[in-house]
């Protein structure tokens, strides 16, 4: 195979890393670098621009994506029949089945690695996707892997793709820096640049459809920058963006009306961002009641029972002080007495807990407040705690304290009132009764 040649136009503003990669990966039967590590924030073209060199160039590869492997053996053997399945141009061999392929220590996988790759004298990449995984691993595994080549002796190239940088590896143990490519975020304009080109098939005037982006993005881009997401509400409001022009109401060129009548619809999925939620009625205007606007709110959100009450429980942990849960949670909580009659004195000298933001909570006092407000008996079992997780990926809370506290970890909630609201009519519970601003 001849060197790597790549389209330059495959991905745009990516030209840097795109040369830094086919440079590094050089002819296919010399030697390349032992170990590749590219790092950057989510959703900037790390995997599908490694995917598609590699793909594109049918260079032979092993793809393997970390947050699967749990333990280090499930690793070791889904590389070993990657790479029997790549050989044997994806056959399906008996060697390959899971009962076969069996490896247990980096020993082992070192000795069956280096006897799959004797003799194959072409490089061959072992990609590893999500490697800040490989750090709830054993302390010897990315030593391990960083350093393939040399114990393999085979013409081997493992890279390494990670979202956070190469400091957050360091460990108790020394490993070998491998060779860095940075992936920058996008800004602004090269997101605008990116949707535009994602949707250069469709039949609209292009600064039409460029002025619609630019409005995509300077609403979302504070709250997310992720390609996908931004695409995906591209896509899902383009048609509110146009309906005033096919009605001809509006002219192309009017841009001040055409903004003031999407605002509304992108102001709403702003705050539903990341639940994927398709608008097909119209979004009610500023002016409408709050009810209706909750009311539609409640269409959109589709969580576990447990975990709207989980969520409710991290609303109501952030926006009440500590002090009020004897006051909301506890019965029999004693009489109001002079101390109680001035409460009202008090809080108004107090700022609204609202106006402050959301603040940080232990993850027992959330927990305490959940089987305050549930209805009967709820077992702590693993699936419910990791409700709590699922609630962190879906960006409706934070986790604040580090990874390595585990005894008493803090978190904070990111959703909206409207949405935490509409959640709780849901499931006939009535937050307002709860929460101390409004009590």
């Amino acid at each position: 195979m001849p060197g790597i040649m790549a389209s330059p136009q495959t991905f745009i503003h990516r030209d840097t890393q795109q040369k830094q990669l086919i440079g590094l990966f050089g002819d296919a039967t010399h030697h390349s670098i032992p170990c590749i590590f590219v790092y950057g924030q989510k959703s900037c073209g790390k995997t599908s621009l490694v995917s598609h060199i590699l793909n594109t160039q049918q260079c032979p590869h092993v793809f393997v994506n970390c947050i699967e492997c749990y333990a280090q053996t499930l690793l070791f053997e889904n590389v070993l029949r990657g790479i029997d399945a790549c050989l044997h141009n994806n056959d399906v061999t008996p060697a390959m089945t899971s009962s076969a392929v069996k490896c247990d220590n980096g020993n082992d996988f070192v000795r069956q690695l280096k006897s799959r790759l004797e003799g194959h004298k072409e490089t061959f990449y072992l990609v590893l996707d999500k490697a800040e995984y490989l750090r709830d691993l054993d302390d010897l595994l990315l030593p391990l892997v960083v350093n393939l080549q040399a114990l393999t002796g085979s013409n081997l190239c493992v890279l390494l793709i990670s979202e956070l940088p190469w400091e957050k590896f360091h460990g108790e143990i020394a490993i070998r820096r491998p060779y860095m490519i940075f992936f920058s975020d996008y800004t602004n304009s090269q997101l605008m640049d990116l949707l535009c080109h994602t949707r250069a098939t469709l039949d609209v005037d292009e600064s039409f459809y460029r002025n619609y982006i630019h409005i995509v993005v300077n609403v979302f881009s504070l709250t997310c920058r992720d390609l996908r997401e931004l695409q995906y509400l591209a896509n899902v409001n383009f048609w509110q963006y146009c309906k005033p022009v096919e009605e001809g109401k509006v002219k192309k060129d009017d841009y001040r009306r055409l903004w003031k009548n999407i605002e509304p619809r992108l102001k709403q999925a702003l705050q539903n961002i990341y639940f994927r939620s398709d608008f097909t009625n119209e979004i009610p205007s500023t002016s409408s009641s709050t009810t209706a606007v909750t009311q539609k709110s409640s269409l959109l959100v589709e969580l576990p029972f447990y975990t709207k009450f989980l969520l409710i429980s991290a609303y109501i942990a952030s926006f009440n002080p500590a002090s009020s849960d004897k006051r909301f949670f506890m019965k029999n909580a004693g009489r109001m007495r002079k101390r109680v009659k001035n409460a009202n004195v008090v809080k108004s000298t107090k700022v609204n807990c609202h106006l402050q933001g959301p603040h940080s909570f232990p993850l027992n006092r959330m927990m305490a407040i959940f089987y305050s407000i549930i209805d009967g008996r709820v077992r702590p079992t693993v699936n419910l705690f990791s409700q709590v997780t699922n609630l962190v990926s879906l960006q409706l809370m934070a986790r604040i304290s580090r990874e390595d506290e585990i005894d008493s970890p803090k978190y904070k909630c990111l959703a909206s009132m409207g949405t935490v609201t509409a959640i709780s009519k849901t499931v006939d519970f009535e937050i307002s009764k709860y929460l101390y601003d409004l009590v």
